[in-house]
């Protein structure tokens, strides 16, 4: 069973039909004993830095998330559940994120003919192999909705990168922490290939 970490944050639910239409088992739920006993965990959401951290304080779900970590149960944040895991984002100073991995998230550069959001598909390269990207060609278009963008400290952790006025760092992956800037639930064919092999990641066979 996947636990889907439910934090009054937006697009959750489509995460969970994605999930239900390649046959998993998931349920969206802020319930620590769900969530510690999940086979795997997904942070999903839209919405505003600080507001997120806010919430997950306000749930207690910040001490489990750390656990679910520490537990090396696969766990994947996708969007908004990807910046919530590194330190700092640049749309809410002064407020601390999860910190399980090391960067900032930052404002978008301005740039002429460049809309903020960006919203729409962009082509992926993979600076370092990724177990979510097996099976998934290089220059796989994937759908993107953010103002802001990842840039993390350990370049070593960065699976995939885009372009979109700077360099993106589209997905990292690190231990068991898996995240993607990017919805694979609105991704057609390759997002859906994304969510099955981390689906599949530990199983035999």
């Amino acid at each position: 069973m996947i636990a889907i970490i439910d934090y009054d944050a937006g697009n959750i639910k489509s995460v969970e039909k994605a999930l239900q239409a390649l046959g998993e088992k998931a349920v969206t739920t802020r319930d620590r004993d769900v969530i510690l006993n999940a086979q795997k965990v997904i942070l999903p959401g839209v919405g505003a830095f600080g507001d997120a951290m806010e919430k997950i304080h306000k749930y207690g779900l910040y001490d489990v998330i750390h656990q679910v970590v520490e537990k090396k149960t696969p766990f994947l944040g996708i969007c908004l559940g990807l910046q919530l895991l590194f330190e700092r984002s640049e749309e809410s100073r002064g407020i601390e994120g999860l910190s399980i991995l090391k960067g900032a998230i930052l404002r978008i550069p301005e740039k002429q003919d460049l809309k903020i959001p960006h919203i729409g598909w962009n082509s992926l390269k993979y600076p370092h192999a990724g177990s979510l990207f097996q099976g998934i060609p290089e220059e796989s278009y994937v759908y993107f909705v953010h103002s802001y963008y990842l840039k993390a400290e350990e370049e070593g952790i960065v699976t995939a990168t885009t372009e979109y006025g700077t360099l993106i760092h589209a997905s990292v992956e690190k231990g068991n922490v898996f995240a993607c800037q990017f919805h694979p639930e609105k991704s057609s064919a390759v997002g859906m290939h994304i969510l099955k092999n981390f689906i599949d990641m530990g199983r035999e066979g």
